[in-house]
Order: C-alpha cells, then structure tokens, then sequence
C-alpha cells in the first residue's frame, strides 16, 4: 500500500499544479467578465485552496505513507480521505452534465479518466482504513 500512496501522491501534486492552468486553458477572463467581483473572485479562491488541498494531501501521502498505513491516526485521516474522494466520484457521475462530454472524444476521455482516478483513491484509503 506505501507504492499506492506514493503514486497517489505524485499524482495528487501534479494535479494541483495543473490547476494553475486552469484560469487560462477555461478563458475564465473573458468567461467570467459578466460576474460579479465577488463571483469571479470566489472561483480564483476556491480554486487556489483546492489547489492547495490536492498539494498538501499529495505530500502527505509522499512523505507520511507508512504512518498512514500503520498508525491508528492515520487509518483515520484516510478514512476521511477516502470518503472524501468517494464523494468526488459520486459528484463526477452525478454532477456533471453527460453534455459536456458525451460524443466528445477528449472530454469523454478525460471523463473516464478521472472516474478510474477518483475510484482508484477512494479504494485504497478506505482499503488502508478498514485494514
């Protein structure tokens, strides 16, 4: 389980970094032109922070791995991890309209990406929670 924290976590750090690309690649300058200051500033907001979550789980699961895996503190931060990410699998099924990717093949590819991703988290926190 310590490899599966590992990957996951370099993946975790990477994922966060891409969200620096996020504004740009989604033309949120001229997407959020119509929002109020409040709105557009939110969505930078939220979007650092949750940045800054993917970040410090992925160095968690890199440099803390095996006190994750062995300690009953940990069993219970991954857990909440688990569960987490658990949710976000269910918000990918659920919470997106199938028009943003259906018969688009990039979209749809990125789509079943992130569920295998989204699942393969969830499992192994709560793999390492309940074990």
């Amino acid at each position: 389980m310590e490899l599966h924290l590992n990957i996951i976590g370099c993946i975790l750090i990477v994922l966060a970094i891409v969200h620096a690309a996020f504004p740009r690649y989604f033309a949120w300058k001229e997407e959020f032109s119509q929002l109020s200051t409040i709105n557009r500033e939110m969505m930078y907001v939220h979007t650092f922070f949750i940045a800054l979550v993917l970040l410090l789980m992925g160095m968690l699961c890199v440099v803390s791995a095996q006190a994750l895996i062995s300690t009953p503190l940990g069993k219970q931060v991954c857990l909440g991890i688990g569960i987490f990410w658990a949710a976000r699998l269910l918000i990918q099924v659920f919470g997106y309209s199938s028009t943003l990717w259906k018969g688009k093949r990039f979209e749809t590819t990125i789509h079943i990406l992130f569920l295998f991703l989204w699942t393969y988290l969830s499992v192994v926190f709560v793999t390492i929670a309940l074990g």
